[in-house]
């Protein structure tokens, strides 16, 4: 079963937009609005209510779980620019395009509940704890690196010391 819910005429460029509607295409309902309610994006804000809405329609319409629900498709198109123009030197204008875009979200049922992507899985044995952290992914800020202002200058490295010259009194 599929709900389609709009938003049109967000006062948002579209490439902004599908900035925030890209990361979440595909997720379950609770992973995406964990998503956007962190982003720090100003298109998170609607997008994350036009999903709310989906999922109350889903929920009190249809009689349907909020945990089985998958965002199946969402796209941001072009909404109409609005026309404004700037002054410039010797009576000319520019004009400047304030841009809207229209957003479409399909959600879609599956047939079990899906865990959040967010939420940890318990491994049943040692065996497969290990399988799991072999597929976990690997991020750069996770390898522990030294700072770079703490690192001793090269000639330490080497075992060389530095000699601190003072001024000699006369």
């Amino acid at each position: 079963m599929r709900e389609t819910v709009k938003l049109r005429h967000l006062h948002i460029a579209p490439r902004k937009a599908r900035l925030v509607a890209n990361l979440i295409k595909g997720m379950p309902v609770n992973a995406a609005e964990a998503q956007l309610m962190l982003r720090p994006k100003r298109s998170a804000g609607p997008i994350l209510k036009l999903l709310k809405s989906a999922v109350a329609n889903m929920v009190n319409n249809r009689k349907l779980d909020a945990d089985t629900l998958v965002i199946e498709k969402i796209t941001v198109d072009g909404g109409p620019s609005m026309r404004r123009f700037l002054p410039r030197a010797m009576g000319r204008a520019t004009p400047i395009l304030k841009r809207t875009c229209h957003v479409t979200l399909v959600l879609k049922e599956t047939g079990k509940k899906i865990a959040a992507r967010y939420n940890t899985v318990k491994a049943k044995n040692e065996k497969e704890a290990k399988k799991l952290a072999k597929e976990a992914p690997k991020h750069k800020h996770d390898a522990k690196e030294p700072e770079r202002h703490m690192e001793a200058p090269a000639a330490e490295k080497k075992g060389f010391v530095k000699k601190m010259f003072t001024r000699k009194s006369v």
